[in-house]
């Protein structure tokens, strides 16, 4: 057996206290704790925006030992209103973490996010450095604008080229030189019957080609309305605007704040929804963390490969 794939997911948990947070006039957050409730803090940051925490995302960290904690952010899953995108920008979300740790009594913790969970945890990091214990980073995206234009534009349609036809079948030919804001339009506009078409198609383009095998669970999350909406809505809202940073690449460029925090990076080789010359980019901006690049996978954190690797990180850091 090889070293990558020598830790294995935790058994499922249950919470042991879980509730909703009211982070604005607008929003309720919901929040989760599993595990050790004297154990070392970690946050789980989902993906997206908009993508939700599931039971699963319990069980990368070891209940003996972590203080698990899972937070869906603002308009996704168990958070109210869903799909809500007034008041929800990058920067209510890192204040809304920050809230969070302050109501559950935490000092500093561990924080985990892949994909948007890694825009996020980067972002959060940077704003709350001293805060921070360790990051563990995986699908690295840190939403410039090369890597918007690639997935939603022009670049995995060459990959994936049956899955994209489904993708911009909703949208006139005449639109499609910008499919993000045509979608925009379609997904906050007042034909019901439409956002919903947008939001499935918009989620299942991302289903379909996040796995190195496509996975036909996977495929089959767009079945539920009120996830396709969340996620659809919010992660164009979020991209239209560019993720509300000041400036495209700001990410990397600010990395040298963070560059004493412990880190661990994991990419798959043939990740197409977050293609791996961003996470390549990060490790040379940040050679002091580790870096690891799984030979056979693509997005999700189920692939095998990726998934022991992350493992792997949440061991180290247990006993911080």
């Amino acid at each position: 057996m090889t070293s990558e794939h020598k830790y294995k997911m935790y058994p499922a948990i249950e919470p042991n206290n879980k509730g909703h947070l009211t982070v604005s006039d607008i929003h309720k957050v919901y929040y989760e704790e599993c595990g050790n409730k004297d154990g070392n803090p970690v946050i789980f940051l989902h993906g997206g925006p908009g993508g939700g925490c599931s039971p699963r995302d319990r069980t990368f960290f070891d209940p003996k030992c972590y203080r698990i904690i899972l937070m869906d952010q603002r308009g996704a899953g168990h958070s109210t209103p869903p799909a809500e995108l007034r008041e929800n920008t990058t920067w209510d979300l890192v204040e809304d973490i920050e809230t969070l740790r302050k109501h559950l009594g935490i000092e500093k913790w561990v924080v985990f996010g892949g994909s948007w969970g890694s825009t996020l945890s980067l972002t959060y990091a940077q704003t709350y450095p001293e805060r921070v214990k360790a990051l563990i980073l995986r699908g690295i995206f840190t939403l410039r604008r090369r890597e918007l234009v690639w997935f939603y534009q022009d670049g995995a349609s060459i990959m994936f080229p049956d899955a994209w036809e489904k993708y911009v079948e909703p949208i006139p030919e005449v639109e499609r030189a910008d499919l993000m804001g045509a979608y925009y339009r379609r997904l906050t506009g007042d034909d019901e019957k439409v956002r919903l078409e947008c939001a499935r198609a918009w989620a299942g383009w991302e289903m379909a080609t996040s796995r190195l095998h496509v996975d036909p669970e996977y495929l089959t999350r767009t079945d539920d309305d009120t996830f396709s909406l969340q996620f659809a809505r919010i992660e164009c809202h979020y991209f239209v605007n560019g993720g509300f940073y000041e400036r495209d690449g700001q990410l990397l460029a600010n990395v040298d704040m963070i560059r004493h925090i412990p880190t661990t990076i994991v990419q798959g080789r043939y990740d197409m929804v977050c293609p791996m010359e961003t996470a390549w980019k990060l490790h040379k901006a940040f050679p002091e963390a580790e870096f690891y690049v799984i030979p056979d996978a693509g997005h999700s954190n189920k692939e095998s490969g990726t998934e022991a690797k992350l493992v792997e990180a949440c061991e180290k850091y247990k006993n911080l």
